[in-house]
């Protein structure tokens, strides 16, 4: 049995940046997302390696904590997380649909239009999605009458594209059309909330709700306390201690110059880690306890930290994102 706890991922290569992912919060978030729906399921959406996090570890947690409805953007990850589950009894869907004959029986393909709709006729099971408002993939709710009557609908499923948004007038009326959608399917289990969606209360509760940012912390509730538990932390190592005197620039196109004498971390992070180049003299850090500013432009693989009274020492990791 895994063991939920964390894991570690050395993100340029030995004494680089470290990623920790902390298993048990990923886990703690589905469940809290389970007590907030108050339809049935609650699936988790592993698009994109789990948001770059590792689909199959965090798969396999949250199947071990209960979860067995799975989504991927793609067939080959709906493939690789199958294997990385070991088979079982999971249902593993894929948002961007294929055609019959290009995939498992055990993976289901997730239709968004009526050709494919038509394909899948009596070549087992799916899920049928119809757009409601997010003009992107799905149906047009016009021709859902046309759906064959052959093709085996396990959800029918919609998305919200203004959930983030609980005041806005698209929310209630994807709401009123998925619930006109779900009426031409008599007794076909409904999916339509995503991570804010869950959020927005018992109209768009549904048989199978659909997070995925929420569950790797993101706020579902934006201008709102976040009610995630943060699951990263990202960590480097001090490569250099610099000594400079007021009036030394720092950095690519000598961006900041310091005001008076000061201590300068860098460490073996930067923007080819995930540390955006944009927190370029804006983000921060947070080493032995105390917040220290980044200074200067952030390059491929080294970032500038300004550290003037905070011990200090070469190889001490530095925090840059996370708690």
């Amino acid at each position: 049995m895994m063991s939920v706890g964390m894991i570690s991922l050395d993100v340029a290569g030995e004494g680089q940046a470290l990623l920790h992912i902390n298993l048990g919060a990923i886990v703690a978030n589905w469940r809290l997302l389970c007590r907030r729906h108050t339809g049935g399921a609650v699936a988790a959406v592993l698009k994109a390696d789990a948001y770059g996090l590792g689909a199959a570890p965090v798969a396999r947690a949250l199947w071990e904590a209960g979860c067995r409805h799975f989504f991927v953007a793609h067939l080959a990850e709906a493939v690789a997380l199958r294997a990385a589950l070991g088979g079982g009894s999971a249902m593993v869907a894929v948002l961007n649909g294929f055609m019959p004959g290009a995939a498992p029986a055990d993976i289901w393909p997730v239709v968004n239009h009526l050709d494919m709709a038509r394909a899948h006729a009596g070549h087992g099971p799916v899920l049928l999605h119809v757009d409601t408002g997010m003009a992107r993939l799905g149906l047009d709710l016009a021709e859902c009458a046309a759906v064959p009557s052959g093709l085996d609908i396990r959800y029918v499923m919609s998305h919200l594209a203004c959930a983030d948004e609980p005041g806005h007038a698209m929310n209630a009326l994807q709401a009123e059309r998925f619930a006109a959608v779900a009426a031409r399917f008599p007794g076909v289990p409904t999916s339509l909330a995503n991570s804010s969606g869950i959020f927005l209360g018992p109209g768009f509760a549904s048989a199978l709700a659909r997070p995925g940012a929420a569950l790797f912390g993101i706020n579902p509730q934006p201008g709102q306390p976040n009610p995630m538990a943060p699951v990263l932390r990202l960590q480097a190592p001090i490569l250099q201690l610099r000594s400079i005197a007021a009036g030394v620039a720092v950095g690519y196109g000598a961006s900041w110059v310091a005001r008076r004498a000061s201590l300068i971390a860098t460490v073996a992070a930067g923007y080819a880690d995930g540390y955006l180049r944009g927190l370029s003299g804006r983000g921060i850090g947070i080493l032995a306890g105390q917040v220290v500013p980044v200074v200067g432009r952030i390059s491929m693989d080294l970032t500038a930290f300004d550290v003037t009274g905070v011990p200090a020492a070469l190889g001490d990791m530095l925090t840059l994102m996370g708690p």
